[in-house]
């Protein structure tokens, strides 16, 4: 088995204070740089064996140079979409969350053993259709340049009534699913 590297870019909209972010750090069935095509459910039984917690946020793919945790890691129709927050403790972590903030940096990688693939004896285009996921990196430059990331607003803990009225919890209701249409276009 071959440990293989893809980035993809990361365009925020919104890097919270806090140090949460979210995005997709790979695009599925893009041809990247490096001639990769991620396909849709190449990271399927990789996530289904794994919490979030134990694939590792990095700095440029250094594994001695871990800026926070991913809280969400999940395969929809677009891509692979993760949130994290950088641990604004570390050093790293907050060079990176100003360089984000500033725009200066705008990608994000993956790290991952590819399982299974097909490769185009024609063109060398390589099918990633299984793969192992270990990190997701911020990094400078990414390999998958049509993969974008959205960032989902997220607050830290929202202050809720301690009772919901029924048309409070219709109106919330509707806002997810809203929220959940515009996720997935």
């Amino acid at each position: 088995m071959q440990k293989k590297q893809l980035a993809s870019s990361l365009m925020l909209e919104d890097v919270k204070e806090s140090g949460f972010f979210s995005g997709y750090a790979s695009v599925f069935e893009v041809t990247d740089r490096q001639k990769d095509v991620v396909m849709r459910g190449a990271f399927r039984e990789s996530l289904l064996a794994q919490k979030p917690a134990d694939i590792k946020l990095l700095w440029q793919h250094k594994p001695e140079e871990p800026i926070g945790v991913l809280t969400t890691i999940r395969e929809d129709r677009r891509g692979l979409y993760v949130e994290g927050q950088l641990l604004l403790d570390v050093a790293r972590a907050r060079e990176a969350h100003s360089l984000l903030q500033s725009g200066a940096l705008d990608g994000l990688s993956i790290g991952y053993t590819a399982k299974q693939t097909e490769v185009n004896p024609e063109t060398g285009v390589r099918k990633i259709l299984q793969a192992d996921l270990w990190e997701v990196s911020l990094v400078t430059f990414p390999a998958n340049e049509l993969a974008t990331v959205t960032s989902v607003k997220r607050e830290e803990k929202a202050e809720l009534p301690e009772e919901i009225s029924p048309l409070m919890l219709k109106r919330l209701l509707r806002a997810v699913e809203k929220a959940e249409r515009a996720l997935h276009y």
